[in-house]
């Protein structure tokens, strides 16, 4: 009783936080002629509730694709028809054709913010708390805390209730997956994650590791036996769903074409503003873009995702549990974000979902991996208006995360996973002063990125070089992806898991 009703507890908090923050400002409020991402969702309402479907990917007369065109999969345009509907009734000229574009008033605002919370009660936080109490270790106070951690991660929480967006909808669908998996409902698992892959097609970047630990599973279990039945079983679902998802598309293949080519728009370039990967960073000393062409860009990116996400998949492969799916979904999903091609900068909460899975194990590295991954959004949540917001969840985040989880209290290079760093410094450093070295570097880290806010809002740059602060966010925010990349990367190489495989359920 005293747990559920900690848990409830937890979730109010995590409701509170979201609505709280759903009264800032969203993104492009009030600037015409584009705004934002979100007139971006309500203009995809306008478009499917008053379009035939196959319209939708299409530039026609009544569908600019050029002002905000859709460009998600077939599962955002069911779900904005959806919600269209719904605006329908409540006011009809949310949605009217043409006359809608940039429509703004309170009353809309709290219906696209009610949209977002009421996706994240649906699929996003049952997920959470069923994988905190079913698929992690230890007491139920500290399930508990780690659920209030993941539920109040302000990553997530800034971009979809401040900027506006529906990520919680894709990773809530992802995290069943992992759910699903790890409770061995495997076709459950593969339902869900083919559905959010249906739904953001950015859910690639955790597509190997399910690949990988499902086509595992079934080697093991022998691909002359149970291992082929379950292999035919799971391969049927992921193709069923896939055609439930694209029904209406099917019978034209020029529909198929089209909106494959809006779900890849490789013309718009390598990457996009000051996303802190390494193309971006790079192309402070060297303009990548300039100097290779878009074909030798494409391949490079390709070639360097290959390189750094199939070690942790192989791995995965010849060891399936839960403990390496967790490890190789964080460095799958971090290698995607870091050097593939055409990344966004709220691209990082998709490594951001599988790292929250890492904090009951890992809590000081993960707390600091999403603490550096809020931060690094910090351009594009000042240009929303969302500095407030921003500072306040990101403190309560640090302040809950190592208080509850007890992140900085003695830990050892066991507990941190430093064993391999101690086998390469053992002659220079004694265990303590790894763990120490750690520690102090966390500390030099928050400084630094409190610091660099700081400065964001206060100073203005010099007029020459007018993206000096945002160019820094990004460059400092990639340093730290980098080094947590090959973190997690040691981490699960070198070091046995000593976790249990996945728990299963009759």
């Amino acid at each position: 009783m005293e747990t559920w009703s900690l848990i409830s507890i937890c979730v109010l908090l995590g409701l509170t936080t979201r609505w709280a923050v759903s009264f800032s400002s969203y993104s492009g409020a009030g600037k015409a002629p584009m705004f934002g991402d979100y007139e971006a969702q309500r203009h995809w309402q306008e478009v499917t509730y008053n379009l035939p479907v196959k319209e939708w990917y299409f530039n026609t007369t009544d569908n600019d694709l050029g002002y905000w065109g859709l460009d998600y999969p077939p599962l955002t345009a069911y779900h904005s028809l959806l919600c269209a509907h719904i605006a329908k009734l409540i006011d009809p000229a949310w949605v009217e054709l043409h006359t809608s574009r940039g429509y703004e008033s309170a009353s809309h605002k709290l219906f696209m913010r009610t949209t977002v919370l009421f996706a994240d009660i649906v699929i996003y936080i049952p997920a959470v708390i069923l994988f905190c109490f079913y698929l992690t270790d230890g007491s139920s106070k500290k399930k508990v805390a780690t659920s209030l951690c993941i539920l109040l991660y302000p990553g997530l929480i800034l971009i979809d209730y401040g900027h506006f967006q529906y990520n919680s909808v894709s990773l809530g669908l992802a995290l069943w997956g992992v759910v699903g998996l790890g409770l061995g409902w495997d076709l459950l698992g593969s339902l869900a994650f083919t559905l959010a892959l249906n739904y953001k097609q950015m859910e690639l970047y955790h597509s190997l590791p399910f690949f990988c630990y499902l086509l595992g599973k079934c080697i093991k279990q022998g691909l002359m036996g149970k291992g082929l039945l379950l292999l035919v079983k799971i391969s049927l679902t992921v193709l069923a769903t896939f055609t439930f998802c694209w029904w209406p598309f099917l019978s034209d293949p020029q529909q198929i074409l089209q909106v494959l080519h809006r779900l890849f728009p490789v013309d718009r370039g390598l990457f996009e503003d000051k996303v802190a990967n390494t193309w971006c960073s790079l192309n402070v000393l060297i303009k990548i873009k300039s100097l290779l062409s878009r074909d030798t860009q494409l391949l490079l990116s390709f070639a360097l995702t290959l390189l750094f996400i199939l070690p942790s998949s192989i791995k995965l492969l010849t060891k399936p549990t839960l403990w390496q799916f967790k490890l190789a979904l964080v460095n799958s999903s971090l290698a995607f974000f870091l050097f593939s091609f055409q990344v966004h900068e709220k691209s990082i909460l998709l490594p951001a979902l599988p790292v929250c899975l890492l904090m009951n194990e890992l809590p000081l590295m993960s707390i600091w991996f999403l603490l550096a991954s809020t931060f690094s959004m910090l351009p594009l949540l000042l240009k929303d208006g969302l500095l407030l917001p921003y500072v306040v969840t990101s403190l309560a985040f640090l302040y809950l995360g190592v208080y509850l989880l007890s992140a900085l209290d003695g830990k050892s290079e066991e507990e941190l996973r430093l064993g391999f760093c101690l086998k390469l410094t053992q002659h220079c450093l004694s265990k303590h002063t790894l763990s120490l070295l750690v520690k102090f570097m966390f500390r030099v880290s928050l400084v630094a990125m409190a610091g660099l806010s700081f400065t964001s809002v206060v100073l203005e740059p010099p007029a020459r070089l007018p993206d000096l602060f945002p160019v820094l966010v990004s460059v400092f925010s990639f340093l730290h992806f980098l080094a947590l990349l090959l973190y997690f990367n040691l981490v699960q190489l070198t070091e046995p898991p000593s976790k249990k495989g996945p728990k299963k359920t009759n």
